[in-house]
C-alpha cells in the first residue's frame, strides 16, 4: 500500500465513529491494565510522573499532565474548527432549524449539576446520620465535593456517536444529526464552563500576548499560501500564553480554531476550517484522545472498594449523568415542541429521542478534564474518574439496548432505502 493509500485508510478509520470510539475504549481499558499489572505498574507510574518542561518558561509538567494539557489541545482545536464551520455554513448557522437540539443541549447541562449537588448532599447527610462524621466535617466535606458540580455537564461526542453507530444502524439520519448538533453545542458550553469557572487569571500582559498571537494567527491562516511553520509557532505561543494567563491551555486550540476562515478563499474548492479539521481529525481521534484516555484511566484496583459506591462524588456523578442528562434533554425537547411550538425534523417525535438522549450520559473526555480541574485532592479526583467511568458504561449499556430495539422497529416500519445504512461513516 502506497503513502496515499495508507493516508486514505487512516482518514477513513478516524472518520468512523465506531472505530474511533472503540479505539478510545480500548486505550481506556489499557490504562487500567498498565496501572495494575505487576510487570507494567511501576513503569507506567514512572512514565506518567516524569516531568517535561518548556525551556525559557515556568512550564514543567509530568507526562500524564501533558497528555491532558498538551495532546488534548489538538482535540479542542478540532472542536474549534468544527464549531467555526457549523456556525458559518452548518447546522448552527440557522438557529431556527437547530433550535430544539441547541436548547436541549442547554437543558442537558442544567439538570445534571442540580442532581449531582442534591445526591451529594443527601449522601453527606447520610454519613452524618450514621455518625461517621461530625457536622462540621460533613459540611466541609460537602463543600469540597460540590466543587465537582460541572463534571456531569459534558457529553462525549466520540463515544455517544460510536454507540449510535454500533447499535442503531437502521435509524434515520435525522437522529444522528440531532445528536451531532446537541453535542456540538454541548462542547461549546463545556468550553465556556471551563473558561469561566476553572480559570485563575494572572497578569494582564499574558492576555496581551495571547491577543497578539490571535492577531498573527488570523493574518497567517488567511494568506494564499499559509506558512505552516510560522502558524505552528504562533499556535504553540498561544498555548504558552493561555497557560501563563491562568486559563486552561487546551482552550488555545478552540481560540485559534474559531479564528480560522470557514469559507472558500483564493479560489479554493472547500472551506479552510473544514479542510483543516479533516486533516487534524486522525491525529485527534487516533493519537491525542486515545493517549489521554489511557493516562486518565490509569487507576489502581485498590481504588475500587465497596465503600466507593457510598461516595457522594461517585453517587452524584452516576445519577447526574445516567438520569440527569436524558431527563434534561427530554424535558427541554418537550417544552420546545409542545409549549414553544418549535419543530423537530420531519418524522421525529420527542419520544424517539429518548434512546439517543441516554447516550448523552456518556461523559468521558471533557468530564475527565473538568474533574482534574475541580479536585486538587488525589483521592477525590480518583473517585470522580471512577464515577465517570461507571456512569459512562451504564449510559452506554442502557442506550445501546434502547437504540437496538428502536433500530429494529425502524427496520420493520421503514423501507431499507430510507434508513441510515451506516451512521458510523
Amino acid at each position: 500500500m502506497g503513502r496515499d493509500g495508507a493516508s486514505t485508510a487512516v482518514g477513513r478509520l478516524a472518520a468512523s465513529d465506531r472505530a474511533s470510539g472503540l479505539i478510545m475504549l480500548g486505550c481506556a481499558l489499557l490504562g487500567i491494565l498498565l496501572a495494575n499489572l505487576p510487570l507494567t505498574a511501576d513503569v507506567f507510574a514512572l512514565v506518567a510522573h516524569t516531568h517535561v518542561g518548556i525551556p525559557a518558561t515556568n512550564i514543567d509538567l509530568p507526562v500524564g499532565s501533558w497528555a491532558q494539557d498538551g495532546l488534548l489541545t489538538i482535540f479542542f482545536l478540532v472542536v474549534g474548527l468544527d464549531l467555526k464551520q457549523e456556525l458559518t455554513t452548518g447546522t448552527l448557522s440557522n438557529p431556527r432549524t437547530a433550535a430544539v437540539p441547541m436548547l436541549s443541549a442547554v437543558g442537558g447541562m442544567l439538570i445534571p449539576p442540580a442532581l449531582f449537588l442534591s445526591v451529594a448532599r443527601a449522601a453527606s447527610s447520610a454519613q452524618l446520620g450514621d455518625g461517621t462524621e461530625d457536622m462540621g466535617a460533613a459540611a466541609a466535606g460537602f463543600d469540597a465535593v460540590a466543587q465537582g458540580w460541572a463534571i456531569p455537564t459534558a457529553t462525549d461526542i466520540a463515544f455517544s456517536l460510536a454507540v449510535l453507530s454500533l447499535f442503531a444502524k437502521a435509524l434515520p439520519n435525522s437522529i444522528r444529526a440531532f445528536l451531532m448538533t446537541l453535542a456540538t453545542v454541548d462542547d461549546l458550553l463545556g468550553i465556556i464552563v471551563i473558561a469561566v469557572f476553572f480559570s485563575r487569571l494572572n497578569q494582564w500582559y499574558w492576555f496581551a500576548g495571547l491577543a497578539l498571537c490571535a492577531f498573527f494567527w488570523t493574518l497567517l491562516v488567511r494568506r494564499r499560501r499559509v506558512p505552516w511553520l510560522a502558524v505552528g509557532l504562533v499556535g504553540i505561543a498561544a498555548w504558552v500564553m493561555m497557560f501563563e494567563a491562568g486559563v486552561h491551555p487546551t482552550l488555545a486550540g478552540v481560540l485559534v480554531g474559531l479564528l480560522t476562515p470557514a469559507t472558500e478563499r483564493h479560489g479554493e474548492m472547500t472551506p479552510r476550517a473544514a479542510r483543516y479539521r479533516d486533516r487534524l481529525q486522525p491525529l485527534s481521534a487516533l493519537v491525542a484522545l486515545p493517549i489521554f484516555a489511557m493516562f486518565s484511566t490509569g487507576m489502581h484496583w485498590d481504588a475500587f472498594t465497596p465503600a466507593l459506591f457510598a461516595s457522594p462524588i461517585v453517587m452524584g456523578i452516576i445519577v447526574a449523568l445516567v438520569i440527569g442528562k436524558p431527563f434534561g434533554i427530554m424535558t427541554t425537547s418537550w417544552i420546545c415542541t409542545h409549549l414553544a411550538r418549535l419543530d423537530l425534523p420531519e418524522g421525529l417525535r420527542v419520544r424517539d429521542l429518548f434512546p439517543m438522549s441516554c447516550a448523552c450520559g456518556i461523559g468521558f473526555t471533557v468530564s475527565f478534564l473538568i474533574a482534574s480541574l475541580a479536585y486538587a485532592d488525589a483521592g477525590m479526583a480518583a473517585e470522580s474518574r471512577i464515577g465517570i467511568l461507571l456512569a459512562s458504561l451504564l449510559s452506554a449499556a442502557i442506550s445501546g439496548i434502547l437504540l437496538h430495539r428502536q433500530s429494529k422497529r425502524y427496520e420493520r416500519m421503514i423501507p431499507t432505502g430510507d434508513a441510515a445504512t451506516d451512521p458510523g461513516q
